[in-house]
Order: C-alpha cells, then sequence, then structure tokens
C-alpha cells in the first residue's frame, strides 16, 4: 500500500512516499527541479525487492523551503531515516539526487550501498573535457552558460492562468516524446506547482536553483569516490539528450570525462548504461531497477 506523509526534519517539512513492503529499505532521490512523482515508475520496479522510500526534496514537490546546502540537504535525508525508522537504507539517485547519494555513500561507512544514475555535476570546467581545445571548449561552457543563465531567471516566476493549459498539454505531448506514463508526468509537473495569493507559479524558486547550480559546479566527486568504503555504482549516460545536441562535442567530451573519474577510483564500479541519455530513468526504468537490485543483493554477500 502506498502511503504519502509529511514529516518534520526540524526546519521544514518533508514529503515523503512509501511504497510499502518489508524488503531491504531504499531511499530514491529525484533530481533537481523534479520531485518525488518522477520516481514512480522507477519505484514501482525496484519494488518488487525492496521498501521503497521517494522523497521531495528540499525545495521542490510539497517539502519546505529552506536554504540549499549540501549538509542542509543530507540532514533531511537522515531525519527521513530516523522517522521512517529505515535501518541503513540503499540511497538511490538521479542527477542532483546522485550526488546526494554520493555523499552520502561517503558519511555513512555503514550504508548498504549507493547508486549515482548521472549524478554528476553538468559541464563547467575546460579541464574536465578531454579531446576538445580548450579555446573550443571555453567558447561551448559560455554559450552553456547563458542556456542555463536563462532557465534559471524564468525558474519561480507567476504563470499566467491562461497559460497554464498550454503547459499542460505540452507536457502530455513531452512524455508521449519520452515514451513516458503520461499520468505519473503529469503529477510531476502539478506537483511542482505552487498556488498563491491568487497566482501560481513553479517549483524551485529562481534563488534555489541558483544555490543548487552552485553546489553542483563546485562539487568535485573524485575524492568523494575514493573516500568512499560503502558500496557504490555510478550510471553512466552514452548519448546526449535532444536539448543537448547544439553542445554535442561538449557532451561527448564531458562523458568521456566522466567514464575516466569512475575508471581512476580502483574500488568503483561503474556503467555506462547502452542507449541511455541524462534521462535514462524516464528511458529505461526497468533495466535500472534490474541493476540496481542485482548490484545491492551481491554487494550484501
Amino acid at each position: 500500500m502506498i502511503n504519502d506523509r509529511l514529516i518534520d526534519a526540524g526546519e521544514l517539512p518533508l514529503a515523503v512516499r512509501d511504497f510499502g513492503g518489508d524488503q531491504p529499505p531504499l531511499l530514491l532521490l529525484h533530481g533537481a527541479g523534479g520531485n518525488l512523482a518522477h520516481m514512480t515508475t522507477l519505484a514501482r520496479a525496484l519494488r518488487a525487492k525492496h521498501r521503497v522510500i521517494t522523497v521531495d526534496l528540499r525545495g521542490h514537490g510539497r517539502s519546505g523551503d529552506g536554504p540549499w546546502t549540501w549538509d542542509a540537504a543530507l540532514g533531511d535525508l537522515a531525519a527521513v531515516c530516523v522517522q521512517m525508522e529505515l535501518d541503513r537504507p540503499a540511497v538511490v539517485g538521479h542527477s542532483l539526487g546522485g550526488m546526494l547519494a554520493a555523499l552520502w555513500g561517503q558519511r555513512h561507512p555503514e550504508a548498504s550501498g549507493v547508486v549515482s544514475l548521472d549524478g554528476n555535476p553538468p559541464p563547467s570546467r575546460v579541464e574536465h573535457l578531454p579531446g576538445m581545445q580548450p579555446p573550443a571548449a571555453a567558447a561551448d561552457l559560455a554559450r552553456l552558460r547563458k542556456v542555463f543563465d536563462e532557465m534559471q531567471a524564468g525558474m519561480g516566476r507567476p504563470i499566467p492562468a491562461d497559460h497554464l493549459a498550454d503547459l499542460v498539454e505540452a507536457q502530455r505531448k513531452a512524455a508521449r516524446d519520452m515514451g513516458a506514463n503520461e499520468k505519473v508526468w503529469l503529477e510531476g509537473f502539478r506537483r511542482n506547482l505552487v498556488h498563491e495569493s491568487g497566482e501560481t507559479s513553479t517549483r524551485p524558486s529562481a534563488a534555489a536553483a541558483a544555490q543548487m547550480r552552485e553546489l553542483m559546479n563546485e562539487l568535485d566527486l573524485s575524492p568523494v569516490y575514493a573516500a568512499t568504503t560503502c558500496p557504490e555504482l555510478v550510471v553512466l549516460p552514452t548519448r546526449a539528450l535532444p536539448e543537448q545536441e547544439p553542445f554535442a562535442d561538449l557532451y561527448a567530451a564531458h562523458r568521456r570525462f566522466l567514464v575516466e573519474q569512475a575508471a581512476a577510483i580502483g574500488h568503483l564500479r561503474y556503467i555506462s548504461l547502452a542507449d541511455a541519455s541524462h534521462a535514462m530513468v524516464v528511458e529505461q526504468p526497468g533495466l535500472l531497477a534490474d541493476l540496481i537490485s542485482d548490484f545491492l543483493t551481491t554487494s550484501a554477500r
């Protein structure tokens, strides 16, 4: 039985969804700009072998707002574990959630395992783009930074009432194009809507997005991987998203860097998932569920 509830994390309330069951616990985390609904299809695929708990990270979905720091977000997860009585849960995350999973593993050697589903900072440094000439890399990074700046500036702005129906229809089309469950996709969209003082806006806010972006750009995962002693799996993409195609060379170089980074840590297990982009959670939830469950079962032996 699926159960939604709000828990008190001290500083703010956190929305969680418990998929039930008495199997080993697994905490499943969404990416920046998402919410727990976006993880529903993967959660259902994992439920056969795990008690799956999904969470709206702070500033997303139905959870409260608060300053975005790694310590604060990891503290939220610790509060979820205490209040949901999760003993040594596996932590699996996508994108931002994958970075949190990696940081959790570093700080919690007793964890049964952590899995990062392309939980990597976005391209932001010339030295992380092997195979590209530095001037070309710097120019592409500047163009990409401008795209992210424009996206960030638009976050949290009020949505005109007569635009909402068009936005919902655009989300339906996006779900069809991605091959996603339309009902789940729309729940994810609506869960990040905020209705206040007669206006509708989206979460996260521009301020929260700026804080998360700065954290991700500054994060160096190499020492995190090196210091982690609990079992850890990193699942990497092998192709670009459609919206990344204008930066195809940059993202191809960045994927090379991610493989090199993972391969340099002898005890880290990593997989470059065939025909997978950053949207792997939507593209291949069944395969990911099998990979995650097999990894965690093998690591527990």
